[in-house]
């Protein structure tokens, strides 16, 4: 009732495109100058929000996408601009400011969408869903989805170890830091979503 091949080959997959390492220093980032309880809480509710859509686009992506007439590229490109604009205010240091702080709940965008469940997880999930033929595969494939939002929030949850050790100045360095991450996989996202653009009117 079980097919390992399935549950790593997407473990894997979507290890690669959420990326546990690499949210560490975006999370600390938007989430400094919180209590440290905020940010556990803030850890849990991007996992469950980024659960939540994946889950929801499993099951019922492509209709979503067809109701609405989007395409995959122009989600890809949508997602691209949003967080582009979410690294420009990391990179000139605007999170840091008092409302910012206190007000946004940066748990739900751009963390826990589209930076966690973004076009490239989502587009992923629909298609291993549509491919599960079995209940073996079914289960090896929700099992997966389970399993590496487990890991993200262990990751996120324990990053904030990090904190009392760089102290305040160190997180003003990983914050621009998140920024300049955050703005180059906003500009990759959006060529790969023009890049698809092309090659489906032209090739």
């Amino acid at each position: 009732m079980f097919d390992v091949a399935v549950f790593g080959s997407l473990f894997l997959t979507l290890f690669v495109i959420m990326d546990p390492p690499g949210i560490t220093p975006i999370f600390l980032g938007l989430t400094a100058g919180r209590a440290a309880k905020a940010q556990r809480r803030m850890a849990l509710q991007a996992v469950c929000v980024a659960g939540g859509v994946i889950t929801v686009f499993g099951v019922l992506g492509h209709r979503i996408l067809d109701y609405l007439h989007v395409s995959v590229p122009a989600l890809m490109i949508a997602g691209g601009l949003l967080l582009l604009l979410i690294a420009l205010d990391l990179l000139t240091g605007k999170t840091d400011e008092p409302k910012q702080t206190k007000d946004v709940n940066v748990a739900l965008v751009p963390l826990g969408m589209p930076l966690l469940a973004g076009p490239g997880a989502i587009v992923s999930v629909i298609l291993a869903v549509q491919k599960a033929d079995s209940v073996a595969t079914q289960v090896s494939v929700w099992s997966a989805i389970l399993a590496i939002h487990v890991v993200l929030w262990l990751v996120m949850r324990y990053s904030l170890l990090i904190i009392r050790v760089i102290k305040d100045g160190g997180v003003v360095l990983v914050t621009r830091l998140a920024g300049m991450m955050l703005s180059a996989i906003a500009v990759q996202q959006i060529i790969n979503g023009v890049t698809q653009v092309i090659s489906y009117n032209f090739v």
